[in-house]
């Protein structure tokens, strides 16, 4: 009788594979795994020696997965989840639940981080993992089991719940600016946010502002680069910056900025927590999930 072929590739070449896939990089796989770069490489092409197909284009130190190599993630991706979710569910109670978060890092510092003392009497046992960035993660590939995102809660591939409104609206010192809108923007300085260039447009254009005026204190913006940085330079009286709520209510409630046109409604955008589509949470990614939705809620 002939031999049966054997359709099993060698598990450390396949866990190299997983890693640098979802990485990108053979140096943050070999990172994850504890092992050399070219360690990674190795077992990669022997992989692919197994499977007799090119899993990658290699160009310099990044690295992306062909056609074959991508339907080849996506199909052993599951299945690689479920091992890992066996083995934790069999080490038991012993070893604390890991869930990873991705948020912005404005909404880490100034909404998320001051609060965390809150999280761990809520949430005993559970290691937060926060990965803070404006990039747009992949959830599955990265292995990520939630995402706070700004938007309007459209984003391919993952499920989007609402969870914070946002507001915007002008703050700086108090006493920065006095009179009307059209008269704090003729005398103050408008301090623009990289992140957000057109906020001031925007702001402008829902409150009726005339264009001219507008235009002028264009003219003399200071160009920021974070939330952070543009809250830190109102609060030192610099200029007129959009607060974005709920990011910037410490420092309102702290005296430390003032909204001097009052406090509009919600605009049509804000946070969504997010989560891998068809993807079944642990029990610590789901009480994770409830502790947002119920702190946010306040």
């Amino acid at each position: 009788m002939a031999a049966m072929q054997n359709w099993m590739p060698p598990f450390p070449a396949l866990r190299a594979f997983h890693a640098a896939a979802r990485h990108g990089r053979f140096r943050d796989a070999a990172a994850e795994l504890g092992v050399t770069e070219s360690a990674i490489s190795h077992q990669i092409r022997r992989l692919e020696d197994f499977l007799h197909v090119q899993l990658f284009d290699r160009n310099g130190p990044r690295i992306a997965l062909t056609a074959q190599g991508q339907r080849y993630f996506q199909e052993i991706d599951p299945a690689m989840a479920r091992i890992r979710e066996a083995t934790r569910a069999l080490i038991g109670p012993a070893e604390r639940d890991r869930v990873a978060l991705t948020l912005p890092p404005s909404l880490a510092i100034l909404w998320l981080v001051p609060n965390l003392g809150a999280f761990e009497q809520a949430c005993p046992g559970i290691d937060l993992q926060l990965v803070t960035t404006t990039r747009l993660c992949d959830l599955r590939r990265e292995q990520i089991d939630l995402a706070v995102r700004y938007g309007r809660g459209s984003w391919p591939d993952v499920e989007a719940e609402f969870l914070l409104a946002e507001t915007a609206m002008p703050v700086c010192k108090a006493g920065y600016v006095e009179g009307d809108i059209e008269a704090a923007l003729k005398s103050g300085r408008l301090i623009v946010n990289g992140y957000f260039p057109d906020e001031w447009i925007e702001w402008a254009r829902g409150h009726g502002v005339d264009a001219a005026t507008l235009d002028g204190a264009l003219d003399r913006t200071l160009r920021l680069e974070t939330q952070e940085q543009v809250l830190a330079a109102a609060e030192q009286g610099l200029g007129l910056a959009i607060g974005r709520r709920p990011l910037v209510d410490e420092r309102l409630k702290a005296g430390a900025l003032t909204a001097p046109f009052g406090m509009p409604g919600p605009s049509d955008i804000g946070y969504y927590l997010c989560q891998p589509v068809a993807n079944t949470p642990t029990a610590a990614t789901r009480r994770v999930g409830q502790w947002l939705k119920d702190f946010a809620r306040g």
